[in-house]
Parts: C-alpha cells; sequence; structure tokens
C-alpha cells in the first residue's frame, strides 16, 4: 500500500494559483491584482488564506501592496527561489555572474552617470580605501560593495539595480573566500581609482576593461 500523499496547505495553493496567473502573462509584471474579494473568488479560496498568500508574496518580492491604492505585481519570478540558487553556486560562478553584471553596469555608467552620481562614487570609493588593507576584512567588503553597488546605480537601469542588491550577499560570500586566499592573487586598488576615473571621464571601455580586471 502506498503512503498517502501529503496534504498541501490552502495557502501553498493560493500561492500557486497567484503564480501560475503571473507566469502565463495573467497579470504581468507592473499589473494590478483584482480586489481581495475578487481574489478569493478567482481562486476558490477564502480571503483569509489569499491575504496571507499575498504577504508571503510581498515579503519575498513578488507583490507590491501600494496602501490605498491596490497591489502590483513587482516580479515575474519569486526572488528568493533566485537566491537560494544563487546561495549553491561556486566562486568562480558567482564571479562569472558578478561580471556579467558589473561590467556592462559600469559601461552604461560612464555613459549616463550624474554629477551627483561622481560625488556618491568619490565618497563610496573614499571610504573603501580607508579599510583596505586593514584586519577587518569584513569591515572592507562591506565598503567595497557599497562603492560597486554606486557604480551599477550610476547606470540608472532599476533592473540592474535591484539584481546586484539582491547579488550582493552572494558575492560577499565569494569575497571573503577570494581575499583570505593566499594563492589567488589580489587586485590592486588603483583599478577602482582606474574604473571611477574612466567613468568621470565617460569612457565606456575603459571602464568596463577596469571592472573586468578586477574581477580577474
Amino acid at each position: 500500500m502506498s503512503a498517502p500523499a501529503l496534504k498541501r496547505s490552502l495557502v501553498d495553493i493560493a500561492l500557486e494559483q497567484i503564480r501560475q496567473r503571473i507566469d502565463n502573462g495573467t497579470w504581468p509584471l507592473g499589473q494590478r491584482l483584482p480586489p481581495e474579494p475578487e481574489l478569493a473568488e478567482i481562486i476558490g479560496i477564502s480571503r483569509n488564506t489569499v491575504r496571507e498568500a499575498v504577504r508571503v508574496l510581498t515579503f519575498s518580492g513578488v507583490l507590491d501592496v501600494r496602501q490605498g491604492d491596490g497591489t502590483y505585481v513587482r516580479a515575474c519570478a519569486d526572488p528568493l527561489a533566485a537566491m537560494q540558487a544563487l546561495a549553491r553556486s561556486s566562486v568562480e560562478q558567482a564571479l562569472e555572474a558578478r561580471g556579467m553584471i558589473e561590467i556592462e553596469a559600469s559601461r552604461l555608467a560612464a555613459s549616463r552617470r550624474t554629477e551627483d552620481d561622481l560625488v556618491d562614487l568619490r565618497v563610496a570609493l573614499a571610504a573603501s580605501a580607508a579599510r583596505s588593507g586593514h584586519e577587518d576584512l569584513e569591515d572592507y567588503i562591506v565598503h567595497d560593495l557599497a562603492f560597486h553597488q554606486r557604480v551599477v546605480d550610476s547606470a540608472h537601469n532599476p533592473v540592474l539595480s535591484q539584481l546586484y542588491r539582491y547579488f550582493s550577499q552572494v558575492i560577499r560570500v565569494g569575497l571573503e573566500r577570494t581575499i583570505s586566499d593566499p594563492e589567488r592573487p589580489q587586485p590592486s586598488f588603483d583599478l577602482h581609482r582606474d574604473l571611477l576615473d574612466a567613468i568621470e571621464r565617460q569612457d565606456a571601455d575603459a571602464a568596463a576593461a577596469a571592472n573586468r580586471a578586477l574581477l580577474i
């Protein structure tokens, strides 16, 4: 006799129903979901259960609840699932993915940066430089990633910025392993200055090259 199937909770079923409709385009990115009573009727589950499912999807970044306006689709994929996959990646895989984001962002930053961006970049780089070579590795990494986040933000592409924020925790773990590894060559801090200089003079190729050198 086979073992009975595990009974799924009603919240799980509601989550699946909402995700399916997002995945198949019924509720595309930016779409406002039906009001809660209508949503409960569409899914065929109580309003309390639907409310809890919406709460879960809001926490994970899939939905955005705007007070007095409604609930909107914020992402077509669950960032928590993506983060779980990222957490299982190797250092080399993380560096490859980091390069795909940062190098293109550096190129865009050189073309799109504003004077305010340059001010923020200089402040972030100075804070990182002040911690370079110190024994507090974690403090240095936090400030190094803050500088790179500023570079990505200077591309003025909110998708890249948000993606890098999700990815930063995985990058942090990779940096802890690479920087503390005496067998790995460590990039010169001058490369960070080269990156900032290239962005300042709006040289996209030089910015991409400097960022690529930082990831070797």
